[in-house]
């Protein structure tokens, strides 16, 4: 891992934590170890949103509201992986047999996982203001090149439609699959009662916005 360490430019203290947070469970339990990345990628997630959203309020001048569409388009999933790609996480990976066949090491759930899983072992490792600093040089390149965007809040387009319209909005889970490290989500979205969209994502957030586009895309609106 010397290599990842000098590209973030990072003098880690405890190495072990940087495997905890390239474990997947499937590696984890195959190997008969204590903790897969996890409990580290819950808290790198709240650090991730801590640091983008005081960057945000010190250096833009947008309303609450915009902020917070703006933080969650840099700390969303297709991001993760994003950031996660272009610092080559995935040859660390360590995953499974079985998910190492499926090509766990390079799917994008597990992979944007990692990355949020790799900014929690650095603050607790190295602290928060070195976590800030990391986060920062690795962020802010994208969130202040008006070409790159990784993503379109659907709900709160669709959201907006249906209060426009006076309308009722809801979001059903109709399906749960898969193992725990691999789960799958089958949201319906209904207006007024009527299924307008059905979404599939790896969290209900996913699926939830996938099935917000679909309806949007049915009712013609530009999102």
């Amino acid at each position: 891992m010397e290599e990842l360490f000098n590209k973030l430019a990072i003098n880690p203290k405890d190495i072990s934590l940087y495997k905890t947070a390239f474990s997947h469970s499937s590696y984890v339990n195959e190997h008969k170890l204590k903790n897969d990345y996890e409990r580290l990628e819950f808290l790198g997630d709240a650090v991730l949103d801590l640091v983008v959203a005081d960057y945000l309020y010190l250096h833009h001048k947008d309303d609450e509201g915009e902020m917070t569409k703006v933080r969650a388009s840099y700390v969303c999933e297709n991001a993760n992986y994003c950031y996660a790609t272009a610092l080559g996480l995935s040859k660390y990976i360590l995953v499974g047999h079985g998910e190492q066949k499926d090509g766990g090491k390079f799917k994008k759930a597990i992979v944007a996982d990692i990355f949020e899983a790799l900014m929690g072992a650095i603050y607790i490792d190295l602290g928060y203001s070195t976590a800030r600093k990391t986060i920062l040089n690795i962020v802010v390149p994208y969130l202040e090149n008006p070409d790159i965007s990784f993503f379109s809040d659907y709900k709160s387009s669709l959201q907006e439609f249906v209060q426009t319209e006076q309308k009722s909005l809801e979001y059903l889970l109709v399906l749960e699959e898969g193992p725990a490290h691999d789960k799958r989500f089958t949201v319906e979205v209904k207006i007024d009662n009527i299924v307008y969209g059905v979404g599939i994502g790896t969290s209900k957030k996913e699926a939830e916005q996938e099935a917000a586009k679909k309806a949007l895309d049915k009712l013609a609106i530009k999102k």
